[in-house]
């Protein structure tokens, strides 16, 4: 069971940039308290609290929706010159709705979709080649690849004030700009871990359709140099022919970690042999193979699906080497073993964290009445030791939103007893078989009305409402506010008219709805228990997403973004 215990979205290219898997914690069930819940009809009473609606900028015939497929993708930073975890590869997903009726709404053809640079607060990035020197060594590191500058591993470019496209991928059913070489500094060298791009749609006469405002996270915060660096408290750490002591700190750490590389693990003669089949150039050393000016790539010996590279030899996955090797490590700023820490803070010691802030949003931001962060990476991905399993497939080994998001419950934790836990609806579910056969991944995953998950609830580890502008600034603009995108009017031009065909099975929400639930309400009382609670008296999914005036029954309520709905509201509860 524990190989199905990873949560791709991100771990090594997140929080350690790959998947993860089981942890050891017992199961935990508690309401988050955050906005971000499903609709309901009727609504709440009124609270002391008030919402403010921003104006839409949607209100064209289309509705143009983008996103970063992982929430956040780190790469290696300004130097390049040692050895490469990862490259600058940052991906763009987007999908055009038609407004108009009720089927036929996806824009597949017939229009170009593009990206550009987008000026956030004063704050743009139109360039990557001058702030790292990737583009002179990506020949030696991807063996084959010769890039421009200031474009991708995969053919797309740095945004820029040119507009570049994106392709439509029929397979995943989404426009896309794959590997765009993004970095976190501004044009004016500040740090921007999110920087904006805008996304356009046009017609082929060159008319806007809609365009979209989306944050495209990046991260240099992979920081080794806590231990590796020379003269560090870290014993273990020290190579056995000393320190560096390199005066580039950038390239310092990384000479001390090929030099501890070495002294394990020097590079037989067979898998050099296999290494130079694939265009590496590269010796028994690592250090020697750097100091002579041709960096490594890890992922040229340790098999990596991020970058779909295979293990040369006996080498284990990169994800499982460095996560094995660093589990009983002692973490000097707590003394505690990285594998025993239960939250965030370890992995912030190697991962995109501390500043990134990584992990933030719904889930990261889940907090309990005293105001404590209920959720971990562990809650999701496992102890250091699950993460770093052999028998994990990093990337596709991962806890689904069905495995916490059932039954009427939304738990903390993926993981009862170290097992992840049994599913027994599918309401709030990823796709069975997505995108491979035994794998059920968000980010691949569609819902209502063939839109993918991401589109409406944000992309993972940055789930709708965070608390950054950037990542809000899709759905404030769709719908007037932040959080997942559910207000009808987003999408389609005229209210539909639904009982139960909305996204997870909704109804129609709003004053319409209002005035006709009643018979609906009657025939099958049952069905609106699963939303309004076993007493009809609200549960967190009956939250509002937004402010709302509902009348009925001679009573007009007003609801404030987060309060429950209840059948209590108008009237004696389910009883007319």
């Amino acid at each position: 069971m524990k190989k199905y215990l990873s949560i791709l979205l991100l771990a090594f290219l997140l929080f350690g940039c790959d998947g993860t898997t089981t942890d050891g914690e017992n199961e935990i069930e508690s309401e988050y308290t955050t906005d971000d819940e499903h609709d309901g009809d009727t609504t709440t009473t009124t609270t002391t609290t008030t919402t403010t609606t921003i104006p839409t900028t949607n209100s064209g015939p289309y509705t143009l929706l983008a996103w970063n497929d992982l929430g956040m993708h780190c790469f290696d930073g300004s130097d390049f010159s040692v050895f490469s975890i990862l490259p600058p590869y940052n991906n763009l997903n987007a999908q055009l709705i038609v407004k108009a009726g009720t089927s036929n709404k996806h824009v597949t053809s017939g229009v170009n979709i593009t990206y550009e640079a987008y000026n956030y607060n004063g704050k743009i990035n139109t360039i990557s080649s001058t702030k790292t020197n990737f583009w002179d060594y990506v020949s030696s590191l991807f063996p084959g690849a010769n890039p421009a500058p200031d474009v991708g591993l995969v053919g797309n470019r740095t945004p820029s004030l040119t507009p570049s496209p994106m392709s439509y991928n029929p397979a995943h059913e989404w426009w896309e700009a794959e590997g765009i070489p993004i970095v976190n500094r501004d044009d004016n060298n500040a740090t921007n871990y999110y920087p904006m791009v805008k996304v356009v749609a046009k017609d082929s006469q060159g008319t806007v359709l809609a365009t979209a405002k989306v944050v495209l996270p990046v991260s240099d915060e992979m920081d080794c140099a806590k231990c590796h660096s020379s003269n560090s408290s870290s014993i273990d750490a020290q190579p056995v022919s000393g320190w560096e002591n390199d005066p580039d700190t950038m390239r310092d750490y990384k000479y001390n970690i090929l030099k501890l590389h070495d002294d394990k693990h020097l590079v037989s003669q067979t898998d050099l042999n296999t290494l130079s089949s694939k265009g590496y150039n590269y010796q028994a050393s690592l250090y020697d193979t750097a100091k002579s000016g041709t960096p490594v790539l890890c992922a040229a010996c340790h098999s990596s699906n991020a970058l779909g590279t295979t293990s040369v030899g006996s080498a284990p996955s990169l994800s499982s080497a460095i996560h094995a090797k660093h589990t009983n490590v002692v973490d000097p700023n707590n003394g505690l073993k990285l594998g025993d820490s239960l939250n965030r803070t370890s992995c912030y010691s190697c991962h995109p964290g501390a500043a990134t802030e990584c992990l933030r949003g719904a889930m990261g931001d889940a907090r309990d009445a005293q105001g404590n962060q209920i959720m971990q990476c562990q809650s999701c991905h496992g102890t250091m030791a699950d993460v770093g399993n052999p028998s994990r497939t990093p990337w596709m080994d991962e806890p689904n939103c069905q495995v916490c998001h059932q039954g009427g419950s939304r738990y903390t934790s993926a993981l009862v007893n170290g097992s992840l836990r049994s599913v027994i609806d599918n309401r709030f579910a990823t796709n069975p078989n997505t995108p491979a056969a035994g794998v059920s991944l968000y980010r691949y995953s569609k819902g209502h009305g063939n839109l993918k998950c991401s589109s409406c609830h944000g992309s993972t580890h940055a789930i709708f409402p965070t608390g950054h502008a950037q990542d809000n600034m899709l759905s404030e603009n769709l719908q007037g506010h932040s959080g997942t995108v559910a207000e009808c009017m987003a999408c389609h031009d005229t209210m539909p008219q639904t009982i139960d065909g909305g996204p997870h099975g909704m109804h129609t929400v709003g004053q319409d709805w209002v005035k006709d639930h009643e018979k609906v309400a009657e025939n099958n009382p049952a069905q609106c228990a699963t939303c309004h609670g076993s007493d009809y008296r609200g549960s967190f999914l009956s939250k509002t997403f937004s402010a709302r005036v509902l009348s009925a029954e001679g009573k007009t309520v007003t609801y404030n973004k987060g309060d429950m709905v209840t059948c209590y509201d108008c009237h004696n509860g389910p009883n007319p």
